[in-house]
């Protein structure tokens, strides 16, 4: 269960930095507008927010073994994909990455929260601004 819990966070948190490191690039291109670029961060993680409850939800009923979980396993711990455990394995890693999925998911939404908040906040400041 720990093995399929570290390849599952793995997976899943370098999926979640690439789609930082484009999130955050957008917003460094509009950063001459403050309220743009948090903006555009607030739309874009709770787009990242919808893709990876989306993946969360169909992840118990999907094939595992065509994710990048199920590489990892197969390269970490071979005698666990394969003999007469493999179909146990692969109904656990499915409830495994739904679970690891909701978990990452609530920090991507707390993220994307934040950051409707301060767009909100930049909003406010430059009306008051003039």
């Amino acid at each position: 269960m720990d093995v399929l819990q570290a390849c599952a966070d793995i997976s899943i948190r370098r999926a979640c930095a690439f789609a930082a490191l484009g999130i955050g690039t957008i917003m460094l291109a509009l950063s001459f507008d403050l309220a743009l670029a948090l903006r555009s961060g607030a739309v874009l993680t709770s787009i990242v927010l919808g893709a990876v409850w989306f993946l969360a939800w169909r992840a118990p009923i999907r094939d595992i073994r065509g994710t990048e979980l199920w590489s990892m396993l197969t390269a970490e711990r071979e005698y666990l994909t394969r003999g007469p455990d493999a179909a146990r394995m692969r109904g656990l890693a499915g409830r495994v990455l739904q679970q690891r999925l909701f978990w990452h998911g609530d920090r991507i939404a707390l993220v994307a929260l934040v950051m409707w908040g301060l767009a909100g906040l930049a909003v406010l400041l430059r009306v008051l601004a003039g």
